[in-house]
């Protein structure tokens, strides 16, 4: 009995004793019974749920074909650090994604050979105008802005990916609870009762991205997808004439944290999406194990423009393939304060109402 005394309540983690009187396991703190063969049942399975294991064969890309990478140039940009390769054709004067100067440091050798690539579809009148449709309807946006900002550069630029696929065998553990209401003529009562809640099962995901540019933000790339991969071919030089493409400076390796995490997030939400019928649920364990974890190295088209208004640079993201637009604006302060106090006047008004018509009633 000894080490029934050791088991956690498992609404408030108090520890549970056995009770004589109800002959259940009763936690002393928020009175909440449980038959023994429960208890050990659910100590059983917290026990022994495992972690994550998720692992990759990150052998992704190519060496590159003797003189494939004749003529194109290696750009250093002398503020953000970042490289970029063009072509003889495509003179690079300014960095993409800080417009700050570039200068060329030589002919481009190194790296991998990417597996694919995604050729761009829209063309650069395509970002104008994917601009001013962004700046359509914007109540809070000062409206100087549209009349004083210039595009300083519009750079369609070819910003490397890493793609993994793998399959995902998930075990989660959910406490989920139920609620029953009543009342009498000197009460109102709640019941509630604890569940242990098991989902397993498995998700194959593909083409998971995670852009491999320390300079290329995250969220920003993330925001412009979804690309499609059905117009993906296999990499030729050629599709870079005319752009800029983003030399790598984070690898597979370093890109796995967070393709796991995504992937993590992904197969938890999925599984969350079938917990029903409960008042309320929380996750006690997540376990997820990959399978068959392989990446690829494809480049993915982004039209990047950099505007300035008021001493300050704001940044634009289109997608290349779709023409998805994002970007950061900024917030006229007296129109977003008046809108609030219109907002405010309204609720007031609408309250006042209210209470005239209570009076009157």
């Amino acid at each position: 009995m000894s080490d029934l005394l050791e088991y956690k309540c498992p609404c408030c983690s108090g520890k549970l004793e056995f009770n004589s009187t109800v002959q259940k396991m009763k936690c002393p703190f928020c009175e909440s019974e449980f038959d023994v063969d429960t208890v050990q049942n659910y100590n059983n399975e917290i026990s022994n749920a495992s972690g994550d294991n998720m692992s990759w064969d990150t052998q992704a890309g190519s060496e590159w074909v003797s003189g494939e990478t004749n003529g194109m140039n290696i750009y250093k940009c002398q503020s953000c650090g970042g490289e970029i390769v063009a072509d003889q054709t495509t003179a690079a004067s300014a960095c993409p994604y800080c417009d700050n100067p570039v200068v060329m440091t030589g002919s481009f050798s190194g790296d991998l050979r990417p597996d694919k690539v995604i050729p761009f579809k829209l063309d650069k009148n395509a970002a104008k105008a994917a601009l001013s449709r962004h700046l359509e309807g914007k109540r809070l946006l000062p409206k100087v802005f549209c009349e004083q900002n210039h595009i300083d550069e519009i750079k369609g630029v070819y910003v490397p990916v890493w793609l993994f696929d793998a399959e995902a065998d998930a075990r989660i553990i959910y406490k989920a609870e139920k609620r029953k209401t009543w009342s009498d003529n000197n009460f109102n009562y709640v019941e509630k009762s604890f569940y242990s809640v098991i989902r397993s099962g498995g998700l194959g995901f593909e083409l998971v991205p995670v852009d491999g540019s320390s300079k290329m933000p995250d969220d920003l790339m993330e925001s412009i997808e979804p690309f499609d991969f059905k117009d993906a071919v296999d990499f030729k030089t050629a599709y870079l004439s005319g752009y800029l493409a983003d030399r790598y400076d984070v690898s597979a390796d370093e890109s796995i944290e967070r393709a796991n995490q995504r992937i993590k997030k992904s197969t938890e939400e999925a599984f969350a999406s079938t917990v029903t019928g409960y008042a309320s649920f929380t996750t006690e364990n997540s376990s997820v194990h990959l399978n068959n974890g392989k990446a690829k190295y494809a480049l993915y088209p982004v039209w990047i423009l950099n505007t300035t208004w008021n001493g300050n640079k704001y940044t634009f993201a289109m997608n290349g393939q779709t023409g998805k637009f994002v970007g950061d604006l900024p917030v006229d302060k007296a129109a977003a304060r008046n809108w609030f106090l219109g907002i405010t006047a309204g609720v007031t008004a609408a309250l006042f109402g209210l209470s005239l018509l209570i009076n009157l009633l």
